[in-house]
């Protein structure tokens, strides 16, 4: 099958030519190494010249199957045919003016297509920003304002950043916190239903963690201190955990009493990842905020708040912006992202993602217990890898498989509080036949264990 979306010109193949990675890339390699900061890591030491579809090709030849889409970022593939039109077209009319001097119609374009597609029916804004992190940054300072209350509730394996306050949301230390507080103070942590490694088991773990978290809540807190509770509804970083289901619900319902600020933070979730628009709609969760980012530009850098309009419009005029929130080029790519969203049906393609790669994965999961769990949604599949016979995390065997895919020319991601779990992102315009070729490279470095 060939790709859905992009250029027509790049082959929708496997292909080796060189060693991984290659001569180019190695001679790139070495000027990386003396000209970028060292703490600017590499998954994959191999340099891109083009991309689209399910395939990336490196500057030796190699086409690698992408099952990273840049961290759930091209979606609709990294070069889009609508994506690439309109951003082509706004560079030509221009490039930035600051939508805080002259605005343009394209950050209200998206800000309406937000409201659209947000679940919910109320009356919503938005205001856009470059990164995920500054999402929820501004999400913060938003329910603050709103609520007159400073306290942040996050969750154990939840990610949302690298800024200051986004490192103090985020649980895991290396690599995103060690060696750089102090961090920003007033944020709590509370457990989460991770069903896999609850002490008790999957059957009670909804119901035991909504009970833990809001008792820690109530008596270390205080829910009257409380601005916001900010939760992945499916955990990116910490392992893809998917909260155990009537979790989520529960800690909405608890916010709403409390007129605490529900945030969704979609920015890995959002934009059909799951098979939904919004991961949130899965158990019919309706966030007072949605932070969204990654997957909502074909892979230019955007972000947004989005939410119910009484609470966004709490900031006072110049509370809310930066110089290149919601750039022009950026804001003309959101726009081909959703319209090839739309127009391809990438909600029910990341459905049928997912089962092929649920069917796939049980039977290999089957075959070598170290595949401890099998989760995920949608084009958001992850298994995590454990010890022989027990449940103590394998990060080395995650590694391995890792090194293994990425010398046959598959590129996949690891992830998890514990370094153990292989995450899985393809792009959702991959091809069935390559998305297969691609869980058969997996499968025989599983075989190499």
């Amino acid at each position: 099958m060939t790709e859905l979306s992009g250029g027509p010109s790049l082959p929708q193949e496997r292909r080796i030519v060189t060693a991984i990675p290659g001569p180019k890339s190695q001679e790139l390699l070495a000027r990386k190494t003396a000209a970028v900061a060292a703490g600017v890591g590499t998954v994959m030491p191999v340099f891109a010249a083009r991309a689209g579809g399910g395939v990336i090709e490196d500057v030796d030849g190699n086409s690698l199957i992408d099952f990273g889409s840049g961290i759930a970022v091209t979606s609709v593939g990294a070069s889009a045919e609508a994506v690439v039109r309109r951003a082509t077209a706004q560079l030509a009319d221009f490039t930035h003016t600051c939508f805080m001097v002259t605005p343009y119609e394209g950050y209200v374009a998206v800000c309406e297509e937000l409201a659209a597609l947000t679940p919910g029916d109320h009356p919503k804004k938005s205001a856009l920003f470059n990164s995920g992190a500054e999402a929820v940054e501004n999400a913060v300072k938003i329910a603050r304002a709103y609520t007159k209350r400073q306290a942040v509730v996050v969750f154990d394996h939840g990610y949302h950043g690298r800024t200051n306050l986004t490192m103090a949301l985020t649980a895991k230390n290396m690599p995103y916190k060690h060696g750089f507080g102090p961090f920003a103070p007033e944020v709590y942590r509370v457990p989460v239903a991770y069903a896999y490694r609850w002490p008790t088991g999957p059957d009670h773990c909804a119901e035991e963690a909504a009970a833990q978290a809001i008792d820690m809540i109530t008596k270390q807190v205080g829910p009257d201190n409380v601005a916001a509770i900010i939760i992945e509804p499916v955990l990116g970083e910490g392992g893809f955990i998917e909260p155990a289901p009537g979790f989520l619900p529960r800690i909405a319902a608890f916010a709403k009493d409390n007129g605490i600020v529900f945030v969704a933070d979609e920015i890995q979730s959002g934009f059909c990842r799951t098979g939904q628009w919004f991961a949130s709609e899965h158990e019919n969760l309706v966030p007072d905020l949605i932070t969204t980012a990654k997957g909502i530009a074909g892979g230019l850098p955007l972000a947004a708040v989005t939410g119910r309009a009484e609470i966004m419009d709490a900031a006072h005029a110049g509370g809310l912006g930066g110089t290149y929130g919601g750039n022009p080029v950026a804001c003309a790519a959101a726009l081909g992202a959703i319209q090839t969203m739309r127009d391809l049906d990438l909600n029910a393609k990341a459905q049928r993602i997912e089962q092929i790669m649920k069917t796939r994965l049980t039977a290999l999961q089957d075959k070598y217990d170290i595949i401890g769990d099998l989760r995920g949604r949608g084009a958001m599949i992850a298994i995590e890898l454990v010890k022989s016979g027990t449940k103590n995390p394998n990060p080395e065997a995650t590694a391995a498989v890792a090194k293994a895919c990425h010398a046959a020319g598959l590129l996949v991601l690891t992830c998890g509080t514990y370094g153990n779990v292989l995450r899985f992102l393809p792009p959702l315009v991959i091809g069935e036949e390559l998305l297969n070729e691609g869980l058969d490279v997996l499968e025989e470095a599983f075989g190499q264990l």
